[in-house]
């Protein structure tokens, strides 16, 4: 009985003391003030680099010019023999274009120079995606949402007579449907534009072009025509110049990019549904993902796009270098070369399918990886979209239950008795699944249309695709994660690659062959994180070379013929006079793939040799560096992440 009553004490002695606890804990919590500590990549960057503004010594071997490119200058300007258009013309042409930021960059410089060939006076474009039925800002029109409109027009007064809008005599006619247009492909040849719509357009003096192939002219033109690869040139890196309000966001992103003192790298990891589904990359991804590019594949089929089979080997596909890079692969070959856990990386593109969980590995391997986002505030943001009608919420909506009336009809129809059991219920559909942009693919087999806030988005990606633009050009180096790919299309890293071959052609470029890449980590695939030195040696050794002119010849042989301002050169550049002459270059069909190049005028030869001087005086970094693996710590973090097997959100 006494032992009893002691168990009895001591349990009661136990009690007191956890209830003493809980108040003490509830009183902490309650009168203490703690603050979620929200991640800033301005203080990332502050950590990592505190001497604000103090420029530091650069890696020659990372960031230094390439030395072989360093007489390629830009000149676009006109040759001989190049006269000045009328000052009044009686015919027009307008154009409609279609698709995204690269194919509207891309189709306009073409709507120029056909233009200057048929003699016409251009019409402003209208870009489709940027029109007010989009749900635009009032204070933009549909060019002048991205473009400098009067600066379009001043650039190219020697070249193409072009006004904002058709004569009013002409304005009834058109909403009549009275003038004809053509719907020409990108690999319509100058003559298809002299034989088929010229004389259409001296008969009505007024043509329309719709343009939804990301551009209306052949990429090469024969030599004879330079004058007109010149002209495109001129269009695509002088007069298509962003409005202000970009611009100015754009290099207030370079400023505080460079205000740490270090140089920038810029990554576009090119990975877009279409692309994807073009090139059949669908088994690189995951359930949802994967559904979704196989149904873009699917309509691709049905409208004559993709010639191939719906199901194909993903894995097949990537070893031939159709796929694009992983981030996590970039993340790797960047380390082989030697680049340090802390450079800033700056991931260019208005959205990477498959979400953010794809740039894990990357962020993981590189603390410093910012975008958008993390530059600009929100307020800057906004204010550059400007000032929009607020669209009515998307409020979820249940499923109407079927009536006791649906149920009995659908009973009827179900066919004669004996019938089989009905299949079990279907997993119910929680209102988290239906949000996004992926909602339809749980309940339809059909992709619906887009909504008003859809098409709003789309617009939007224009602003943010130009401000990466900006930053990708100015960037220290840069490096695509899928470029070159072979489709009749533009694609963002290619525009990238070419304005910075033409503006300097000896930046740090990278121009990855994706096959030879696949080669390199199916040798590493099963320990990707420790690379022996050998390894290393290879994919650096591959990278200087895509640097140089074993990747430029490459460059136009894959790039030019389905993108002229991927690779406009030698026909917008010219060579400073040098000790070593470059001999040309020519592929299988004769033209010419490196070399060439004009001489410079002498005003360009002066002002090379003042640069030269002047980059001499600047300090240099140990070289000397070759990362043998990955540090420690990040294996372990990449490896808590891999193990981590929750469902993500295709939102993140």
């Amino acid at each position: 009985m006494a032992f009893k009553s002691k168990i009895k004490w001591v349990a009661l002695f136990v009690l007191t003391l956890s209830l003493g606890s809980l108040t003490v804990h509830l009183s902490l919590t309650k009168f203490s003030s703690m603050n979620l500590v929200q991640y800033s990549a301005k203080e990332a960057l502050s950590h990592d680099f505190p001497y604000i503004g103090s420029p530091v010594g650069r890696n020659k071997r990372l960031w230094g010019a390439v030395r072989s490119l360093e007489s390629l200058q830009p000149y676009a300007n006109p040759r001989n023999g190049y006269p000045v258009p009328g000052k009044t013309s009686n015919s027009f042409i307008y154009a409609k274009i279609f698709g995204g930021f690269e194919k509207i960059r891309s189709s306009i410089c073409d709507l120029v120079t056909i233009s200057r060939l048929l003699n016409a006076t251009l019409v402003i474009p209208e870009i489709q995606e940027s029109t007010r039925s989009k749900g635009i800002s009032y204070k933009f029109k549909s060019f002048s949402y991205l473009y400098d409109e009067e600066q379009f027009i001043a650039s190219l007064k020697n070249d193409v007579n072009i006004i904002k809008s058709l004569p009013e005599y002409f304005k009834s006619a058109r909403r009549r449907s009275e003038f004809p247009t053509f719907k020409p492909k990108s690999s319509a040849s100058p003559n298809y534009y002299v034989k088929e719509i010229l004389p259409s357009l001296k008969k009505a003096k007024v043509v329309g072009l719709i343009i939804m192939d990301g551009g209306c002219l052949q990429p090469i033109l024969p030599p004879i025509l330079s004058e007109f690869q010149r002209l495109r040139c001129r269009v695509a890196f002088h007069a298509l110049q962003f409005r202000p309000e970009i611009q100015i966001l754009g290099l207030r992103m370079v400023e505080r990019l460079r205000a740490w003192g270090q140089p920038f790298l810029a990554y576009h990891p090119g990975l877009v549904r279409e692309t994807l589904a073009y090139h059949g990359c669908a088994e690189l991804f995951q359930d949802l993902h994967t559904e979704l590019i196989q149904y873009r594949r699917e309509q691709m089929i049905k409208q004559g796009i993709v010639n191939d089979e719906l199901s194909v080997e993903s894995h097949v596909r990537r070893e031939n270098g159709s796929c694009p890079l992983m981030p996590e692969e970039v993340g790797l070959l960047l380390r082989a070369m030697g680049y340090p856990s802390n450079t800033i990386i700056y991931v260019a593109g208005s959205q990477t399918f498959g979400g953010q969980r794809l740039l894990i590995p990357l962020r993981a391997m590189f603390a410093n990886v910012v975008d958008r986002t993390s530059l600009c505030s929100k307020t800057e943001l906004s204010d550059l979209v400007g000032p929009e009608t607020p669209l009515p919420p998307d409020v979820f909506k249940m499923p109407n239950p079927k009536s006791e009336e649906q149920l009995k009809e659908e009973w009827n129809r179900a066919g004669p008795r004996p019938r089989p059991l009905p299949p079990p219920p279907d997993r119910p559909v929680y209102q988290h699944e239906k949000e996004g942009w992926y909602a339809w693919i749980t309940e339809n087999d059909k992709e619906p249309n887009p909504s008003p806030m859809d098409l709003r988005m789309q617009a939007h990606r224009l602003l943010w695709d130009a401000l990466d633009y900006i930053v990708s050009v100015e960037a220290d180096a840069f490096f695509p994660g899928f470029h070159s790919d072979g489709s009749r299309w533009p694609d963002f890293s290619g525009l990238v690659i070419g304005q910075r071959l033409y503006e300097r052609a000896s930046s740090r470029t990278y121009r990855p062959d994706r096959k030879k890449v696949a080669e390199l980590f199916n040798v590493i695939r099963d320990d990707m994180y420790h690379p022996k030195r050998n390894w290393i040696l290879s994919a650096r050794e591959h990278l200087n070379r895509s640097l140089s002119e074993e990747g430029l010849i490459r460059q136009s042989l894959l790039s030019k013929p389905t993108s002229f301002l991927s690779h406009p050169i030698p026909e917008c550049s010219c060579r400073i006079s040098s000790v070593e002459i470059t001999k040309p270059i020519k592929g299988k069909d004769g033209r010419i793939l490196f070399g060439g190049e004009p001489e410079c005028p002498n005003w360009m030869q002066s002002a090379r040799a003042e640069k030269a001087r002047t980059d001499e005086t600047e300090p240099a970094e140990d070289e000397n560096d070759v990362p043998e693996q990955l540090e420690p710590d990040v294996i372990s973090s990449l490896t808590s992440l891999i193990d981590h097997d929750e469902e993500w959100d295709p939102n993140d």
